[in-house]
């Protein structure tokens, strides 16, 4: 019964979540079939022409056999060669193709995601689910599947051969055969339970690892590589000790198959020593022919045990990787495509919680095109929450935001992004040339990116540039000062030519001098257009159309920033820390 359900397991899981992908490789697994046909077919030669070493050539002394075996020899063997080389080819391709897709599929699931998901599972965790646990799958569909056919064929095939040779000899040397089955299973489900222990903390060396290279200037300045060190190892030998209890439990396999075939094998030579010394029911060709074939039985049994074993460290990532393919979006996307420019923009009684903390909390506004709106508040007052709602990173628990007098939700994710420029405190620099960077996304005009550069005055820093806008950007834009960074993601901002820019914290790095020159070109380009900003600098935000107030997720004032000076106290206080 046990044995059963786990066949059952195993069928189900190639069936059901592998067949999709492996039947598009029906004519490499046919070519892998007939590399594996040939195989196997060279194998029982191998034992069949033992009985004419024996008996014709050593014992009956045929001159002729002296010159048929070798070359026969030889040529079971090219045969065998050739198969192998088939099977090896197509298995490679197989494994390789499908899980190069799976990298792709997986990343564009995760990708594709709500932004929950994202921020609750770490890069690292990620990472190590789109590289390691799709490298472990590798095996399960181009190895496992083929190799366990191949050697389930040879036990099949010699199998009816010893039988065919003899009938009772055979009894005695397989009767162990079925002994090997329940062990197996209780070591398979160990390993399975070590697998995913195993890759859970893989995937906590990764993020370990992320992190130490994401903040590597913070560790620097502070000394702590030592403390880094430490962390990092304290999970590295964790993983180390995980991996050895899976390798203490995997390697008993092999041990156990070596001492149940050589009691099978002896078994052999004390029964079918008998038949050819004191009976005489057999002869020295056919007894060793017999070993032979035996031989060639526990080898195939012993490769089938190690596969069987291995297979657990694949099926847990497998089910790591479904996990994620098989998740669904907390956002859905509506089917409706956003057309034409977003000229009005309608908060009504719209709230959102994070856990029990409204986030948002009846919030009731209008905004309509060429207006310049401005969000103030202490830190955690919803500001970068609100600007969210609009890119739907999160959909209201209550209320509705509605575009164009149409609800924000029924609109295609990508139609509503084509027309909304987000630029953030943390700036976003992709190892490209610095005009990819600024029309990232879009077809490369060289005349629109330097017009972007210009109006966000970066047009004297790319012209230092050694290739001008066809300059490579390091990692981080690590080779660009945080002001030049900033500028260039305000060009980014301009080329995309959006109806709808938010900017949150956008001028936070430049100096006074260049937030005013750039602001006085934004204020031109974007008369047309809905502004929304995020700010923390009275210059940013005093010449806005209307200030929002904003506290605990609420909207406590709004108006100018004369009318907010003289009616709002939490303005006022807002303000009067801005000036310092």
């Amino acid at each position: 019964m046990l044995l059963y359900k786990f066949v059952e397991y195993y069928l189900k899981l190639i069936f059901k979540r592998y067949w999709p992908y492996i039947k598009e490789y029906r004519f490499q697994y046919l070519l892998v079939f007939i590399g594996i046909i040939l195989t196997v077919l060279a194998t029982l030669a191998t034992a069949e022409i033992m009985k004419y070493v024996m008996d014709d050539m050593l014992i009956e002394k045929d001159e002729e056999m002296l010159y048929l075996i070798p070359l026969s020899l030889v040529g079971i063997y090219v045969f065998k060669a050739v198969g192998r080389y088939i099977q090896s080819v197509y298995m490679g391709y197989i494994g390789q193709h499908i899980i190069t897709r799976f990298r792709e599929l997986l990343l564009e699931k995760i990708i594709n995601l709500d932004m929950t998901f994202l921020y609750m599972n770490r890069s690292g965790e990620l990472i190590s689910r789109v590289t390691n646990d799709i490298n472990r799958i590798q095996y399960f569909v181009s190895n496992m599947l083929p190799e366990l056919f191949r050697e389930t064929l040879t036990v099949v095939g010699v199998v009816i051969y010893v039988v065919y040779l003899n009938p009772m000899l055979s009894f005695y040397s397989l009767i162990g055969i079925p002994l090997i089955i329940y062990p197996l299973i209780a070591i398979a489900k160990k390993l399975k339970k070590y697998s995913h222990r195993s890759q859970a903390k893989n995937a906590d060396v990764v993020s370990r690892l992320t992190e130490v290279f994401n903040n590597h200037e913070i560790i620097k300045a502070n000394a702590t590589e030592t403390f880094e060190m430490k962390r990092f190892s304290v999970q590295n030998w964790e993983f180390f000790k995980i991996n050895m209890k899976a390798v203490y439990v995997g390697e008993i396999v092999s041990p156990m198959m070596e001492i149940i075939g050589a009691t099978g094998l002896a078994a052999v030579i004390f029964v079918g020593g008998r038949e050819v010394v004191i009976h005489q029911s057999m002869t020295p060709g056919e007894f060793i022919a017999f070993l032979t074939a035996i031989g060639l039985v526990f080898q195939p049994i012993r490769r089938i045990s190690a596969i069987y074993s291995k297979i657990q460290d694949a099926v847990a990532a497998s089910e790591r990787v479904f996990e994620i393919l098989d998740r669904k979006s907390e956002i859905e996307d509506g089917n409706s495509i956003l057309e034409e420019n977003i000229k009005r923009i309608e908060f009504k009684n719209v709230s959102l919680k994070y856990e029990d903390t409204f986030a948002l909390n009846a919030i009731n506004i209008i905004v309509n095109s060429g207006e310049n709106i401005a969000l103030v508040g202490d830190s955690g007052g919803g500001k970068s929450t609100f600007i969210n709602m609009l890119l739907r990173f999160y959909d209201p628990d209550s209320g509705s935001i509605l575009i164009n007098n149409r609800q924000l939700e029924s609109f295609t994710a990508k139609s509503l992004k084509h027309q909304i420029s987000l630029v953030t405190q943390r700036i976003y620099i992709f190892q490209d040339t610095l005009a990819v960077n600024v029309a990232y996304g879009q077809e490369v005009d060289e005349s629109k990116v330097l017009e972007a550069l210009q109006l966000a005055d970066a047009t004297e820093f790319v012209e230092s540039l050694e290739d001008g806008i066809h300059t490579k950007m390091e990692e981080f834009g690590t080779n660009l000062s945080g002001g030049q960074r900033q500028r260039v993601a305000i060009a980014r901002a301009l080329y995309k030519h959006s109806s709808l820019i938010l900017f949150d914290e956008a001028t936070s790095a430049l100096d006074n001098e260049s937030e005013k020159r750039i602001q006085k070109a934004l204020n031109r380009y974007t008369k047309d257009k809905i502004t929304i900003t995020i700010a923390h600098r009275l210059t940013t935000i005093e010449d806005a159309d209307k200030i929002l107030v904003m506290q605990r997720g609420k909207i406590v004032a709004n108006g100018s920033h004369k009318e907010l000076l003289l009616s709002s106290e939490v303005y006022q206080r807002l303000a009067g820390e801005f000036e310092k």
